[in-house]
């Protein structure tokens, strides 16, 4: 979640202290199969010489796409059946921190949206982008119910929480708004300061399976505007690696990938499916997770997916022409230099670990 940004100096030391020393096993949990039952013994031996391997989050265990299926993943026992020893550690949300984290080799495996590797690689960090379920992101804009063209933001309020999206900057720049003319403020996480109104506010930034849900759910309507609408590039449920690690455990990377495209289908196949496997994130969330927001979460985001898969490739294929479409959208808004050109940026992703888990956009499950 790339998708939840908290920027405190407290959050990212909290966040390095737990990726040490705090977590789930999936050698602790419930497992559908036995330890290499779904992959030959050659293969099993050559995971098991990769070591432990850690899963950082995107923010804490919310059943996000790239956060529930890792989950389930581990609780089912794929990630053992496929002799992988996966640590699980919740996230702060800080998706520059975890870039860090990946590149240092504090954690394995994250997610990371294609914008973030690419501004990470940008800045020097050293990570490499695996996967993406689609071209098509969470971030949104909300206006309340009078405002029925971009444009009327002219000269109003609008709040972010930190800092407006690129892809949301691109939304309403295309769409005409004067960019210059906004009253930029920042927010909280309380989505409902936007029906009240609160400091005059017009529209809010957010995500599309969060606060429009809570608002829903509180009786508020508002309008959502999705960049995607609006052709803007964007990811979903993007992947990235330590690459020291990809390249000394390929198979790794591709059983990982693959663990969790088994249980991202097993979560989607229907109510019971979804329940279960947000019943596993509330276990190590702890008490207060609120299960019905975040089997919301969950399926709004793989009906984005669904709606918008990525063009010619597998479910989580990544779309070498969306890499593209990211940079001159970066370079748009100086996020990366001019120096950074889509070639460059298209060579910090590796396709070929999700096409080697497929055999004609089907998943191979069990493994070779």
């Amino acid at each position: 979640m790339q998708q939840r940004l908290f920027t405190s100096t407290l959050a990212a030391l909290v966040l390095t202290a737990c990726v040490a020393g705090c977590g789930s096993d999936s050698a602790d949990s419930a497992s559908a199969g036995s330890e290499g039952s779904a992959i030959s013994a050659g293969r099993c031996a050559e995971n098991k010489a990769a070591g432990k391997i850690t899963y950082l989050s995107g923010y804490q265990y919310q059943s996000s796409v790239s956060i529930l299926e890792y989950i389930a993943a581990s609780k089912l026992g794929y990630f053992k059946d496929l002799c992988l020893a996966v640590t699980l550690k919740p996230g702060t949300g800080d998706t520059a921190q975890n870039t860090k984290l990946l590149a240092s080799g504090q954690a394995t495996v994250s997610p990371v949206s294609e914008q973030d590797v690419i501004q990470a690689r940008a800045n020097g960090v050293d990570i490499t982008g695996v996967s993406s379920y689609s071209d098509a992101g969470v971030e949104i804009l909300m206006t309340n119910k009078d405002i029925t063209k971009l444009t009327q933001l002219d000269g109003k309020v609008v709040g972010h929480k930190g800092y407006v999206p690129a892809t949301v900057r691109a939304m309403m720049v295309k769409a005409g708004v004067e960019w210059d003319s906004l009253k930029l403020v920042k927010q909280g996480y309380d989505p409902s300061v936007l029906p009240r109104r609160q400091g005059g506010l017009e529209a809010l930034t957010g995500f599309v399976s969060n606060e429009p849900n809570q608002l829903k759910a509180a009786g508020d309507d508002v309008t959502v505007w999705k960049p995607v609408d609006y052709g803007v590039p964007s990811s979903l449920g993007a992947m990235a690696v330590n690459p020291a690690f990809a390249k000394a455990h390929p198979h790794a990377v591709e059983d990982i990938l693959r663990a969790a495209l088994h249980a991202y289908d097993y979560c989607s196949a229907g109510e019971q499916h979804i329940t279960e496997c947000v019943g596993y994130a509330a276990e190590l969330a702890g008490p207060t997770y609120d299960k019905k927001l975040n089997a919301t979460i969950w399926k709004t985001e793989t009906q984005v997916a669904k709606d918008n898969p990525t063009p010619g490739q597998p479910l989580g294929g990544i779309d070498l022409d969306n890499v593209t479409g990211l940079v001159d959208m970066l370079h748009q808004f100086q996020v990366v230099p001019d120096s950074v050109t889509a070639d460059q940026a298209k060579g910090w992703f590796d396709t070929s670990f999700v096409k080697n888990v497929h055999t004609a956009d089907k998943l191979v499950w069990p493994a070779p």
